[in-house]
């Protein structure tokens, strides 16, 4: 068995949100092929590992970046443990993992979610500059890359000057390997008509995300000024729009005001409404990376209308018409493809094959075993 040792340096136990769930699915699959230790921040809770062991000795505090005490507690694990593999997620850890590989005699895995320096980048942040070149030097000192899709891993081959036979895309899964029966997502459905008193014959639109991150918050903007305005004029489509997320700024606290709109807030159970809803939304244009609430709502047989840039990484070929893609600024084709989607149509078993978990980890195994 390969001994992998994983560092992940922030709170995704238990997963709510869904760079979360991307790590802790990924793990609880990888575990079923590998010996998986996690270290992990105190803030984890343990309980929620399945099949892999959780130690939550990480500080909160910011200076935990540059901890270099931590090299000495890990490289005692990783002679304890035996281990022969590390995963870093994300490049923030790469002084740690560099060292560790150097000196412990280990492989090194970088597991990035975004080519990071251009997502600052593309939130205006002035610094991405320096984050570029020591996000290269980590990804270059790696033995194994796993990007998150494929432009991702061109960009970085490219620009890092990787070797592409050491680097593949490891997306982020669906935790199901078929999409709901027609009588779940009815049972869903109306459940939030239940809830919410949205009468049978309005279509249910969702909207879903962490609402202090800046590309959300901008995507639920767009909603509000535009989209929402523009759907309240149209003749004969009666529909409501559920908004699911936590940490919505104070500057939106009258977000129930609007017409049409319903701010859910936190929900415990995402998976209702991505089941019972008839339209996702997702006019996200910045933040780089896939989008986990477009896979999570393809693979719930939802049928989804999307920015260019809100559906990179995902083959619309494997969805059978259940993605509609219009251009970051046509907000007008935007509102008519709400008009025209098809929402009758059914996801493919080939876009599970995909993106399913088992099928992902396997991919990553493959490359590192």
């Amino acid at each position: 068995m390969i001994n992998v040792l994983s560092i992940v340096s922030y709170n995704f136990l238990p997963a709510k949100m869904g760079g979360q769930k991307g790590i802790a699915f990924f793990y609880n699959f990888l575990s079923k092929k590998v010996n998986l230790t996690c270290v992990t921040t105190k803030s984890n809770d343990a309980s929620y590992a399945k099949g892999y062991t959780v130690l939550p000795i990480l500080s909160e505090s910011k200076f935990r970046y540059i901890n270099l005490f931590y090299f000495f507690t890990l490289k005692k694990i990783i002679k304890q443990k035996q281990i022969t593999h590390l995963i870093i997620e994300h490049p923030y850890y790469g002084w740690l993992g560099i060292l560790l590989k150097t000196f412990c005699n280990i492989k090194l895995i970088v597991h990035s979610h975004n080519i990071e320096a251009l997502r600052f980048k593309s939130m205006g942040k002035w610094w991405w500059g320096i984050l570029y070149n020591y996000e290269k030097l980590t990804h270059k000192k790696a033995d194994y890359n796993f990007f998150i899709q494929d432009e991702d891993k061109k960009y970085a081959i490219t620009n890092y000057t990787l070797q592409s036979q050491k680097c593949t895309t490891i997306t982020y899964g669906f935790e199901l390997s078929q999409a709901p029966n027609q009588l779940q997502r009815d049972e869903a459905k109306e459940y939030l008509q239940h809830k919410y008193s949205i009468g049978v014959n309005e279509k249910i639109l969702l909207f879903n995300g962490t609402l202090n991150y800046q590309p959300n918050l901008d995507a639920l903007k767009i909603i509000l000024s535009t989209i929402n305005l523009a759907l309240i004029e149209k003749v004969n489509f009666s529909y409501k729009v559920i908004i699911c997320g936590n940490k919505l700024p104070a500057e939106l606290n009258n977000l129930q005001g609007h017409k049409n709109i319903i701010y859910a807030g936190f929900v415990d159970d995402i998976t209702l409404y991505f089941k019972g809803a008839d339209i996702f939304l997702n006019p996200v244009i910045e933040g780089g990376g896939i989008k986990t609430k477009v896979v999570e709502a393809l693979g719930y047989n939802l049928s989804v209308i999307s920015t260019r840039s809100g559906a990179i990484g995902i083959p619309t070929e494997l969805t059978n018409g259940k993605l509609t893609i219009v251009e970051d600024t046509d907000l007008e084709n935007f509102i008519n493809s709400i008009y025209a989607v098809n929402i009758t149509s059914t996801i493919p078993q080939e876009y599970f094959e995909h993106f399913y978990w088992g099928s992902v980890v396997e991919k990553a195994v493959g490359l590192i075993g």
